[in-house]
């Protein structure tokens, strides 16, 4: 190709070029022809240059067909790299412009490319992303099953991943178990499959790849003790507060004051949350309607509440089990609480002053919270009226079931002094509790050592006692036993195609209203796809450079070089090092103080220097491996 002309006018940039090869194929039949019949200008669009855009202007020659039997009687010439059938940008733009849709989409995606002097449309960008071909599907041993939401509890599509690369490889348009069973009968070879303890997954593993080792995650299975371990903390909860009263009785008495305010149970001021009152009310709906006979459906429609709503009612042991967001939520006041109870106590009421007080101790939440707390404590809860009213509690509030559950499920090792001691007061104050926090480590150390084995024996211990939660959890892991002990015993997990469920997420956001599911197949494939590629790539370039001019040899062509002609021996020394991963050739002295320094630091060499060495004889080398 020769460039005849460049314009610049301070904003873009125009490159007049024409092919310098003397013939060109024919694209009918391939018969290369140099008979020119004409000539055209063609312009296109090429890649910016320090932003400015690039216009390539082409000098086209159309060529006669010298084959008779073709049926095209002329053809143009294309330049490689430069020119494609029909396009009005280069290779090199279309690649960019790829890239960027991949990243950003439509919109997003049109934006920078303009900013960056690659003006286009939105449009163009998810043409350009439809046009790209799929990858193809490659044989997988190890198999990550998971679904995500296109919209959440309407329609879901499946995600499949290779868990030994952990690339994506395919998306199936639903998560039904016959779509999963013919994909995997359609490709052979699956040995093990990672997936959550969703039934339609085990149905159709079962029925398209039945010699499959199913296994489930152990993230789920954490996640399942952790809300089974959270529902008998609210059951207990109360345990909790009647320790407190019993610790508030025992306390030494001290001398009778009249201005002394009785001891009260520890805890946050009592207020009416209207979601606790409308809770309550709906609660006790709920349970009159069970009692008469209706159904849950019927129920539904009696009082107008949807069937989940119904059901998470239905199957509440206690109202309390409900109140947990309600009465039980955290906040930012929470570790300061006991320092507003005693500056309360001590006659300071001015919210204003507590948290200015409260800041210079690194309180970071705002004064609305302390009045919020102080309000039900002023006369007639009037925030307005001045005087010290109710007295703040005294001993330390009782944690919330929140902050019990995560003592329990923290490993010992990671809890500080105060946490470790919350939990131990709380373990010691109910025998549930306490079977519970035994529970909890147990399995802990099932899941942590990979003793799958004993999972049937802490099922029966947990059937042993009293813990409804545990027992529909114990229930659920009886119904997919085998996976279960499968994952609590092999290596592997789903832990790669949870990470690409995230990355999936912000995928389909991008594309919002124009995501039809071939459109976010191609970039969930694509995008994914081509983020490993430059992950490898930046691994391959950490890595320790080797010298120029070594060559890295395995063993048997060492041995070959060592035995070779040239040097008229066989089975000769020399000192075989490669500091990196394979194996290198290098040499060492035997004698003198130069032998000597060279042979502490061995030193790498080309090959022509090994030959040298091979020719000098074999009392100068001495073999060495590492």
């Amino acid at each position: 190709m020769t460039v005849d002309r460049v314009e610049s006018d301070g904003v873009s940039a125009t490159l007049s070029v024409r092919s310098s090869a003397p013939a060109a194929a024919c694209s009918g039949c391939g018969s290369r022809s140099a008979r020119v019949h004409g000539r055209y200008r063609r312009s296109l669009a090429d890649s910016p240059v320090a932003g400015r855009a690039v216009k390539v202007v082409v000098t086209v020659r159309r060529f006669k067909c010298v084959n008779d039997a073709c049926c095209q009687t002329t053809f143009s010439e294309q330049i490689p790299g430069l020119t494609s059938p029909f396009a009005g940008r280069t290779p090199t733009l279309t690649k960019e412009l790829v890239s960027i849709a991949l990243a950003l989409a439509g919109r997003a995606g049109s934006r920078l490319a303009t900013r960056l002097g690659m003006p286009c449309g939105r449009d163009l960008l998810i043409k350009l992303i439809r046009a790209q071909p799929a990858p193809e599907v490659p044989k997988v041993t190890v198999l990550g099953v998971d679904d995500f939401a296109i919209r959440r509890r309407h329609s879901y599509n499946t995600i499949l991943i290779d868990m030994e690369t952990h690339r994506p490889i395919d998306v199936l348009p639903d998560r039904e178990a016959q779509t999963l069973a013919d994909w995997l009968t359609a490709h052979p070879g699956v040995e093990i499959v990672c997936r959550d303890r969703g039934g339609a997954y085990a149905e159709g593993v079962r029925a398209g790849a039945p010699d499959a080792t199913q296994v489930a995650d152990r993230f789920h299975l954490w996640k399942n003790l952790c809300e089974a371990a959270q529902k008998t903390v609210v059951a207990h909860h109360g345990c909790l507060r009647q320790a407190a009263r019993a610790e508030a009785e025992v306390q030494p008495e001290a001398e009778p004051d009249e201005h002394t305010p009785p001891p009260e149970i520890p805890g946050p001021p009592s207020r009416d949350y209207p979601l606790a009152a409308r809770t309550r009310q709906r609660h006790a709906d709920v349970r009159e309607c069970l009692a008469r006979g209706l159904s849950r459906a019927a129920v539904g429609r009696e009082l107008n509440l949807d069937i989940q709503t119904v059901r998470r009612f239905a199957d509440a042991a206690t109202v309390e089990e409900l109140l947990v967001k309600a009465e039980h939520r955290s906040s930012r006041l929470d570790p300061w609480r006991d320092m507003v109870n005693q500056h309360w106590n001590a006659g300071v009421t001015n919210a204003q002053d507590i948290t200015a007080e409260l800041r210079v101790l690194g309180f970071t939440g705002s004064i609305q919270i302390i009045r919020r707390y102080l309000r039900p404590l002023r006369p007639h809860g009037d925030g307005r009226k001045r005087g010290l009213g109710k007295s703040a509690p005294t001993i330390p509030a009782i944690p919330k079931p929140r902050q019990v559950s995560r003592w329990m499920l923290t490993h010992p090792d990671h809890l500080d002094e105060d946490d470790a001691l919350g939990l131990k007061a709380a373990v010691s104050s109910c025998e549930h509790l306490e079977r519970l926090h035994s529970h909890i480590r147990a399995f802990a150390a099932i899941m942590q050592q990979r003793r799958g084995a004993d999972l049937p024996a802490w099922l029966d211990t947990v059937d042993s006692d009293d813990l409804p939660a545990l027992h529909t959890l114990a229930t659920g892991l009886r119904r997919d036993l085998d996976a279960v002990i499968n994952g609590l015993t092999l290596e592997h997990n789903s832990g790669a195609v949870e990470g690409a469920v995230t990355r999936i997420k912000a995928l389909k956001r991008q594309c919002y209203g124009r995501a039809n599911f071939d459109l976010l197949r191609l970039r969930i494939l694509l995008i994914l796809d081509q983020r490993h590629v430059i992950v490898a790539r930046a691994e391959i370039h950490e890595r320790p450079q080797r010298p120029r001019g070594l060559l890295p040899l395995p063993e048997r062509t060492v041995q070959r070089l060592l035995a070779d002609p040239i040097s008229g021996r066989h089975g000769m020394g020399g000192v075989f090092t490669w500091p990196c991963s394979g194996l290198s050739l290098g040499h060492g002295g035997s004698g003198g103080s130069e032998g000597g320094r060279r042979n502490s630091a061995l030193v790498p060499l080309t090959v022509a220097e090994v030959r040298r060495l091979l020719a000098a004889g074999p009392a100068r080398h001495v073999a060495s491996m590492h």
